[in-house]
């Protein structure tokens, strides 16, 4: 394990050496292990969009099996899913790459949601008993916020602080906009010229804002974009001092060589080759 792994494990002094081991695992593993970087698969969009908006544009996508090949191939740090699509593709590749279990708070047939900070802190409690790292997907949203407000600068640095109070190891938030939302946030952010002009700046606030880059802040991918505008973004993580990507229909709902080739420009950007 080199300097930078050490590092980072050590802002997690306080959880316990389950905990400590698995985000090694993650940090470790696949092209980008050791750099302190991570790209992981993320694929619980069947459950959150239903099967034909998410795996139609590429049908290979349908079958479990495939997502765990598209990781591994891709050398990604870890590959996360609900439960039946571990289940159906772990026996064939248990070990070849680190495995997250996303419990989703959220589908299109249902309305009705536990508290989530409740739900949130009880689960971190049970997950971290057991030596699991938590990951959490910390997304605002709710009728106190604009659509354009769910991405606003100061929401997603709140989201990423609520996650990081709440126990979370890994924290995954949007990219945040210039835009910011709330009128008693927005005097303090003039007051204090707070430098959120450009993407990078605005990452470093995000990153920053967990603990003042002590705890892991990876963005999400969000719905397809040009391949040229998705990699600036990716630069702007990277320069901003994000930890990474979580990319997920902007990888597998693309047939396998085109994935991989996306997927290798990412983690060539992120270890600084390209």
């Amino acid at each position: 394990m080199n300097d930078r792994i050490r590092e980072i494990l050590s802002w997690y002094a306080s959880e316990n050496a389950g905990v400590r081991t698995n985000l090694a695992r993650m940090l470790n593993h696949g092209r980008l292990g050791g750099t302190g970087k991570m790209v992981i698969l993320p694929v619980d969009q069947g459950f959150e969009h239903g099967p034909a908006r998410s795996f139609a544009p590429n049908p290979a996508g349908y079958d479990p099996r495939y997502h765990f090949q598209l990781a591994i191939e891709a050398g990604c740090n870890a590959y996360a899913a609900p439960l039946g699509f571990l289940e159906a593709g772990v026996s064939d590749y248990c070990g070849d790459v680190p495995l997250i279990l996303k419990c989703n708070n959220h589908d299109l047939l249902n309305d009705e949601r536990d508290p989530i900070s409740q739900q949130l802190r009880e689960l971190t409690e049970e997950a971290k008993a057991v030596g699991l790292a938590v990951v959490v997907w910390s997304y605002p949203r709710g009728s106190a916020l604009s659509k354009e407000g769910e991405t606003a600068v100061d929401v997603v640095t709140y989201a990423a602080q609520i996650a990081a109070q709440l126990g979370a190891d890994i924290i995954k938030v949007k990219l945040p906009s210039e835009k910011v939302e709330l009128a008693e946030a927005q005097k303090v952010y003039q007051k204090y010229v707070i430098p959120i002009s450009t993407l990078t700046e605005r990452v470093h606030h995000v990153v920053q804002s967990a603990f003042d880059g002590r705890r892991i802040v990876i963005f999400s991918g969000g719905t397809y974009a040009a391949d040229e505008k998705f990699f600036e973004e990716v630069r702007a993580i990277r320069d901003g001092g994000g930890f990474g990507s979580i990319i997920g229909r902007n990888s597998f709902q693309r047939k396998k060589p085109e994935a991989l080739k996306f997927l290798d420009t990412i983690m060539g950007i992120y270890e600084g080759s390209i």
